[in-house]
């Protein structure tokens, strides 16, 4: 690579990192004030040439990430490190840094848009590929990213330790899972064409299918 493609280079990626500043919150906003149009948004979105998918917003994926990022950056500024950075026991071991430490919160937060996108995948009684399952995934990784901040800002609250922020915490922590779990169920009920009670039991199993999953392999790291 010469000298001129490594610049043309550096000044499409300063571009694509500063037009985040733009982007994240026009994403964060139309995720919070329509959660299910945003989905049916990314469905959309996954039928267009690669070149032209999510020219106005984020991609799913990136925004989970980025979600993920300002949380940690949250969390460090309040509380500080989190203790799996200082452990050395067992597989905590392998995460030394606050870079490995939001890798494997995003693989976490990530259980929760690959596995309700197979419960859908399957509930369709289609055969779970990379087709089939990226879709419904991409368009859960919007929603995801809100129980990342939610759930990333209920633990910042109850590490500072005072009665008011666990008050606060707690509460924000529940709100954030029955605010998944009531989307959820609407998700379902309108990408199968089922009673709401059906959907809410696919929507119920694939969220403590999630969370098992989730505390399993955190439980390795602690």
């Amino acid at each position: 690579m010469n000298f001129f493609n490594l610049l043309q280079s550096l000044d499409e990626l300063l571009y694509e990192v500063m037009s985040w500043l733009v982007f994240y919150p026009m994403t964060l906003w139309r995720t919070l004030v329509r959660p299910l149009q945003m989905m049916d948004y990314s469905d959309i979105e996954q039928g267009d040439a690669e070149d032209q998918q999510y020219t106005d917003t984020l991609s799913p994926p990136l925004f989970l990430l980025l979600s993920l990022i300002l949380v940690h950056a949250a969390e460090l500024a309040l509380v500080g490190n989190d203790a799996v950075v200082a452990s050395k026991v067992g597989l905590s071991a392998l995460v030394s840094t606050n870079t490995d430490l939001i890798m494997l919160r995003i693989v976490l937060y990530s259980l929760f848009p690959v596995l309700m996108a197979t419960r859908l995948v399957r509930a369709r009684r289609l055969r779970v590929d990379r087709d089939t399952l990226r879709a419904p995934f991409y368009s859960q990784c919007y929603v995801a990213a809100l129980l990342a901040i939610m759930l990333g800002s209920a633990v910042i609250l109850i590490k500072l330790a005072q009665e008011w922020a666990l008050i606060a915490g707690g509460s924000l922590a529940i709100f954030g899972f029955l605010w998944f779990g009531f989307l959820q169920t609407a998700w379902f009920n309108q990408h199968l064409k089922c009673g709401r009670l059906r959907a809410f039991g696919h929507a119920s199993r694939a969220m403590v299918e999630s969370l098992v999953a989730m505390l399993l392999l955190s439980s390795l790291f602690s």
